[in-house]
């Protein structure tokens, strides 16, 4: 039986500003277990990005996490020095942000940004973290890595310099690989190949993956469970089959509904009415229920149980997964 690995239990991080206090998280529930993929879903502003950045600490002011626990492998990552966090960014977690060309730095070639970073988290001498570094280019399909090595961020192509932000993140031999939407900037055939390459090495290390992204054909194709995520909450999570079969929450309803169908054919494109909520005033009861098409009149005053990761659940005083 698979142990858990990551343990995010009612996280809550906000961003105080001039004009209130943003709600960015508001008590998110997360499990990843070991060689688990999980996919992390929901519009742009719904907190994707920010559960990320929760998790390596790495919340710009005036951001700060105000409540809950972060723990991998049973390690309490929210107590931890900031020395401490830093051997854990990388060693243990990784990540792959949506920009490479902002995740490499354009002053210093491939070489010696992958040789000092994979030698520095794997304790390697400058000759070892090269050949890691050679291994792991060949392995992510990168043509000549010794001429690669010896390349600069701008004389690479999009895609390449993500192969190369995946290569290195892969090279540091993590416990978790957070992939903040990593194909986002890529041209759509050059997605297609990266997300291959990835998806390979990952099963084939068996390694484990939260995967944030707002595209669910991704997920599909990738993930083993989603965890879907709106207004700071995760308001369901299942199992992939379970979630695409009989979605529980409105909300994942509205979403699965947005993916394109080509059996459809010439019919509009579906749109979720309505807007993610201000989270300086999010709205009462269950922050849905402006956009839901199913809401009674207890969904404006009674906030739902929240989702706790575990089996199939859905935060939703109309529906349940259990009774699906």
């Amino acid at each position: 039986m698979t142990q858990p690995l990551l343990e995010i239990n009612d996280l809550h991080t906000n961003f105080d500003t001039n004009s209130g206090t943003v709600n960015a998280l508001r008590g998110v529930n997360l499990t990843i277990n070991e060689g688990e993929r999980v996919g992390l879903v929901g519009e742009s502003g719904s907190g994707k990005s920010v559960t990320a950045q929760s998790i390596l600490r790495l919340v710009d002011s005036p951001g700060r996490i105000a409540d809950g626990s972060i723990t991998l492998k049973g390690r309490d990552l929210l107590s931890l020095s900031e020395s401490g966090m830093q051997n854990v960014r990388g060693r243990d977690i990784t990540m792959i942000f949506q920009d490479p060309s902002t995740s490499l730095d354009p002053v210093y070639s491939i070489r010696s940004q992958m040789i000092e970073a994979i030698g520095h988290n794997r304790n390697l001498d400058d000759a070892e973290a090269e050949s890691v570094a050679i291994e792991y280019l060949e392995r992510v399909d990168m043509p000549n890595p010794r001429r690669i090595l010896d390349s600069y961020p701008h004389e690479l192509s999009g895609g390449m310099k993500q192969r190369v932000s995946i290569a290195m993140a892969l090279g540091f031999d993590p416990d978790l690989i957070i992939a903040d939407e990593p194909t986002t900037a890529l041209d759509v055939t050059v997605q297609k190949k990266v997300m291959e390459i990835f998806k390979n090495i990952v099963e084939e290390e068996n390694l484990s993956v939260l995967w944030i992204t707002h595209n669910l054909g991704v997920v599909a194709e990738f993930c083993d469970k989603i965890a879907v995520i709106y207004a700071g909450e995760v308001i369901e999570y299942g199992s992939v089959y379970d979630i695409f079969d009989r979605p529980a929450h409105p909300y994942t309803r509205e979403l699965l509904q947005t993916i394109p169908n080509i059996e459809r054919g010439d019919e509009e494109l579906r749109v979720i009415e309505g807007t993610v909520p201000n989270m300086r005033d999010p709205p009462s009861g269950c922050a849905f229920h402006p956009r839901c098409p199913d809401a009674e009149t207890r969904c404006e005053t009674t906030r739902p149980e929240k989702v706790e990761g575990r089996d199939h659940q859905a935060s939703c005083l109309v529906h349940d997964a259990e009774d699906q």
